[in-house]
């Protein structure tokens, strides 16, 4: 199949002709653009407004985690949010070597209670840190662990407590979408022997940075996907709930004002008399307001004009016909005509 040329080639190579000349065809220097490969065997379940918000949250559960810990450990420390990943399961789990230390945490929201549970997981030379700490210590960390070490019994019950911790604040970073409160299970000291969740199934893992002055280290979430599904649902269904019983409350608060009675002022225009003017006034007398008879009359509620209107008759009545409307329900204030 022959090469297309770009217009760059094709302009080089006439103006070559014109002038005699021999020229090779200049390069296509233009880039082909990169698109991110979608697997369709695997769809996201998870849009990104969705992920933007478990960003959110845990931005609000990283600054909320980042006082109690220096205030358990009496030192400064930093946590972010690195990132809020759509994996598998088995992503999770094959980052995961046998020594490590994964907490399970189950979901608890209203009367409902999660059977599959949440993890969470401290790097080790973090974790290692964090127990010299509350041992006394400076926080201190060989550089040459064993990346094969293991917690002591000793070390075990501290990480239980650490981690206990942690869980119990994960549910405070929710309140601003729902009442969420992560129920604390247990502590796996060797996660290689348990599978909570299928291999294949759908998790969300938020990644935080954890820096201490002399050590940093990784904190991993992992949120299975199904129980993301209802705690979503849940909170479309509240927000619903709570919509309409705002419309509810309005059309209540309308009904209870519809009989109450306000002053209605239509304003016809302003003049000034002397007061021996006003003190010689008698019946059939007639008042000089400067103004022709076909103009409007300014009808005010409250201190406030709300419409213009034509004197008139109405049953033998002396009557106002409405013309126009000056203020709306949202608070502009327009003209529009009206009856």
């Amino acid at each position: 199949m022959s090469e297309v040329l770009s217009q760059s080639q094709i302009d080089a190579l006439l103006s070559a002709a014109r002038s005699g000349e021999n020229i090779e065809p200049a390069e296509d220097t233009s880039k082909e653009k990169k698109y991110r490969k979608y697997d369709f065997r695997s769809p996201r379940k998870f849009t990104k407004d969705r992920l933007k918000m478990l960003d959110s949250i845990f931005e609000n559960y990283s600054r909320n985690l980042n006082s109690r810990v220096n205030a358990l450990m009496h030192t400064s420390c930093e946590i972010s949010v690195e990132s809020a990943e759509e994996q598998r399961y088995y992503e999770f789990s094959n980052a995961l070597i046998e020594g490590d230390v994964v907490t399970l945490a189950y979901v608890k929201y209203g009367d409902v209670r999660e059977d599959t549970p949440a993890l969470l997981h401290v790097s080790k030379s973090l974790m290692l840190s964090m127990i010299d700490r509350m041992m006394g210590g400076e926080g201190e960390v060989d550089d040459e662990l064993d990346p094969e070490y293991t917690f002591t019994d000793l070390e075990l019950r501290i990480v239980e407590g650490l981690s206990q911790y942690f869980v119990e604040n994960l549910g405070e970073s929710w309140q601003n979408y729902i009442q969420l409160d992560f129920e604390y299970s247990r502590v796996e000291p060797n996660p290689t022997m348990i599978q909570p969740l299928g291999l294949d199934e759908i998790v969300v893992i938020m990644d935080l940075t954890v820096k201490f002055p002399n050590c940093d280290g990784h904190m991993s979430v992992c949120l299975p996907g199904m129980v993301l599904t209802n705690i979503f649902s849940e909170i479309s269904r509240l927000n619903t709930t709570h919509k309409s019983q705002d419309e509810t409350a309005g059309r209540e608060i309308f009904e209870s004002l519809k009989n109450t009675e306000i002053d209605l002022i239509a304003e016809i225009c302003h003049t000034k008399l002397k007061l021996s003017d006003i003190y010689h006034l008698n019946v059939g007398d007639v008042i000089d307001l400067k103004r022709p008879k076909n103009s409007p009359v300014y009808i005010n509620i409250g201190g406030r004009r709300w419409f213009d209107g034509m004197m008139g008759v109405h049953n033998k009545n002396m009557a106002i016909k409405i013309g126009k409307t000056y203020y709306e329900p949202e608070g502009r204030n327009v003209e529009r005509d009206g009856r």
